[in-house]
């Protein structure tokens, strides 16, 4: 039996024979019913679905492979997170993971679009056995309209089963998790978890592989317009402050994670944000708060009262990964079309435990790329068993997890993109001032926001600057509004040499980190790096 209106292209057009009900694209309280009436999850006070993922609480990086073939070969930057499958071991999973399908009692289908911009967005089809998975899904990618669904056939299809066992030895892979993405077969097999944002970053990976080869920049950022139509793109890391900085009343919010840059647009790749929830405020972050006590939005691991059925977003019992997934429209100064023009700035967030690295400084477009392809934050003592100081993190074009090509591809595009748009590129210190972790403080959240500001409405562009003896990029040297003495980090310090000794520690992590790219960027790249500056000063 099928619940949906007919299809041009159906599953058993697809080769997936199932004798399953088939649930085609229901909607948020349809979905949510039977999330209920199948025991997948609860209601919390206020609406919102509450569910557990199981012991897998993220994603599980090490069982994500892509299948290496004639296409994939030459295009692919094997090793570290791009780990190979071959084609007969992925035929073998395929073949298992239809088998168990077909075995479905109930499935969930919904047509999706990967990306808000219609020429470059993918057709994407995710077919679900949960159907808090399918409301996960339909809540984060980008939701076609009703004469978009008469016609759809996919590019792309999704088949997600949490309780599908892998073999590593018949499946070519690690564990009973598997994440397979095969690109000749336009096929994403993932199974063994509960983790519904293996989904969602499936799709992201796969508009990484597929943009570049357009001319679009994919990019893990978030993105705001301002009020005079100045859109703004935030790279960062987790724990720099993307969302918090990019979440500004005053500006509209594009999104808060995945974007592609086109020649006319900034856009969405998705419909919807996927929020940390783990001592999520009122007075912090309202907005985001706020969504907590919808209906519509999915809670993955959030603590309840079993009696009152309030949320408790203070208890990490289940996940400190805890998370919201939530319409962006639920976000009151939401882009209504997900898309801006293209940027007008750059900022680049990083979270510097070593208090060496100024508040806001202005790179080049060559520095830019440089510190793109780098894409540096620090942990601090605490955060994880064993790090006692702080400990330098760099992650390539900040989303190495998500970046299925060379880096270089992306940092050239970025890099070309900035010249011919002449845009201001800025890289901002959300870490520490007057001392490593440990020693000095957290910079002022008041000083960061009201030099992003300057940045953004282009009057800190009129002031003076100096250039850093360390990085080489420009440093303002006053700002209204601002202590000036804290832009200056190493005036900051009371211990100069110890300063000194820690900058050029950093300096030599940036150099070491760099130095497999350099056969890969042009001298103008390579010459905008630290290295440049330590040699010119000797």
């Amino acid at each position: 039996m099928i619940n949906h209106p007919a299809a041009r292209h159906d599953l058993a057009a697809q080769g997936f024979a199932t004798v399953a009900l088939q649930h085609w694209n229901l909607g948020s309280a349809a979905l949510i019913e039977q999330a209920l009436i199948r025991g997948e999850g609860h209601l919390a006070a206020n609406g919102p679905l509450v569910v557990e993922t199981g012991r897998h609480t993220g994603r599980s990086a090490k069982d994500k492979f892509t299948v290496r073939d004639s296409a994939t070969a030459d295009t692919i930057w094997w090793g570290g997170a791009n780990k190979p499958m071959e084609p007969d071991a992925f035929a073998r999973l395929k073949a298992d993971f239809l088998e168990q399908l077909g075995r479905q009692d109930t499935l969930f289908v919904q047509d999706l679009f990967g990306g808000s911009q219609p020429e470059h967005r993918v057709k994407v089809r995710v077919i679900n056995t949960l159907a808090w998975h399918s409301q996960f899904i339909r809540t984060m990618l980008v939701r076609p309209q009703a004469d978009d669904l008469a016609d759809f056939i996919p590019d792309y299809t999704i088949i997600d089963l949490p309780d599908f066992r892998a073999d590593p030895a018949r499946h070519g892979c690690r564990s009973e998790t598997v994440i397979a993405v095969n690109i000749t077969d336009r096929l994403i097999l993932i199974g063994g978890t509960r983790y519904a944002g293996e989904m969602k970053k499936s799709v992201f990976g796969l508009l990484n592989y597929l943009l570049p080869e357009k001319g679009v920049m994919p990019m893990h950022c978030s993105a705001n317009i301002g009020p005079k139509g100045d859109t703004a793109v935030f790279f960062g890391l987790s724990g720099t402050g993307k969302t918090t900085l990019s979440a500004d009343a005053s500006r509209t919010l594009i999104g808060d994670d995945e974007h592609g840059w086109s020649d006319t647009h900034v856009f969405n790749f998705e419909g919807g944000c996927y929020a940390k929830t783990i001592r999520l405020s009122p007075q912090a972050e309202p907005e985001i708060y706020a969504t907590t006590q919808r209906f519509g939005t999915v809670l993955e691991n959030v603590v309840m009262d079993p009696a009152t059925r309030i949320l408790d977003l203070d208890d990490a019992t289940l996940a400190e990964n805890s998370r919201a997934a939530y319409p962006i429209d639920f976000i009151p100064n939401a882009s209504a079309d997900n898309m801006g023009p293209v940027p007008r700035n750059i900022v680049m967030l990083t979270a510097d435990a070593f208090g060496v690295l100024p508040p806001i400084a202005r790179l080049t477009p060559d520095q830019a790329m440089y510190h793109f392809l780098s894409g540096y934050t620090a942990k601090v003592a605490g955060t994880e068993m064993g790090v006692t100081e702080p400990e330098a993190t760099f992650s390539t074009c900040f989303g190495a997890p998500f970046m299925p090509r060379h880096p270089s591809v992306y940092g050239n595009l970025l890099k070309q993109r900035i010249a011919r748009g002449q845009v201001d590129c800025w890289l901002v210190n959300t870490g520490w001032t007057g001392g490593k972790y440990g020693v000095g403080s957290r910079m002022p959240i008041k000083a960061t926001r009201a030099l992003l500001n300057a940045a953004l409405d282009g009057s800190l562009n009129d002031g003076d600057f100096r250039t850093d003896p360390n990085f080489g990029f420009e440093v303002p040297v006053s700002v209204p509004g601002v202590d000036s003495a804290i832009l200056n980090p190493r005036d900051t310090w009371a211990d100069k040499a110890g300063y000194d000794e820690t900058a050029a520690r950093l300096v030599d992590l940036f150099i070491e980190n760099f130095a497999p790219f350099e056969s890969h960027v042009d001298e103008g790249v390579r010459a905008s790096g630290p290295r440049a500056v330590a040699e010119a000063a000797e």
